[in-house]
């Protein structure tokens, strides 16, 4: 399913975000950068230890932030770590971290001169958040950006199962109408 905005087309597709051929993919990654579960372990298994070396030189990355590296053996030129909250209840500011992680990992590739990014569902794995809410920040955050800035050319929600895939293309809908 897509859409264009502004000129920016806005993607969601049930893929591995490790082939992705965007210039740059998105990892949820942990605020130590030290690789971990899900997409981030994925991510660093496909892209080797050129990744893990770089984060090791940045240290870390509060949550709703973002930092890049290279994208060692992927297919992609480019990851950009951002860090999601841990979802407790949505009373402790998590809507705005999230929402924070997209915005961050959106500028930082506009600043990096990327003309496309990959993003995982963000915090929606360990981190705990409830899918329905998180699709619908992901897609406003980057509905929102698109129409502010027509730099990126694509930005595509790959998503690992079947379930999310149809939860984000319901919530874009919904978005659209």
């Amino acid at each position: 399913m897509q859409i264009t905005v502004n000129q920016t087309v806005i993607e969601i597709v049930c893929a591995d975000i490790t082939e992705e051929e965007t210039d740059a993919i998105v990892n949820a990654a942990n605020s130590t950068l030290s690789g971990g579960a899900g997409v981030d372990g994925a991510i660093h298994r496909a892209g080797g230890p050129a990744i893990m070396a770089e984060c090791r030189k940045i240290g870390g990355c509060p949550v709703g932030e973002a930092v890049i590296t290279t994208g060692g053996n992927l297919k992609a030129r480019y990851v950009i770590h951002t860090v999601g909250p841990v979802y407790r209840g949505g009373g402790r500011g998590e809507a705005a971290l999230l929402a924070s992680a997209y915005r961050n990992s959106l500028k930082l590739a506009v600043k990096k001169g990327v003309g496309s990014i990959s993003f995982p569902a963000i915090s929606c794995g360990v981190y705990g958040y409830p899918v329905h809410e998180a699709a619908s920040l992901a897609l406003q955050t980057c509905l929102e950006f698109a129409r502010s800035s027509a730099e990126l050319k694509l930005i595509r929600h790959v998503l690992f199962d079947e379930r999310t895939y149809d939860i984000f293309a319901g919530k874009l809908k919904k978005l659209m109408t």
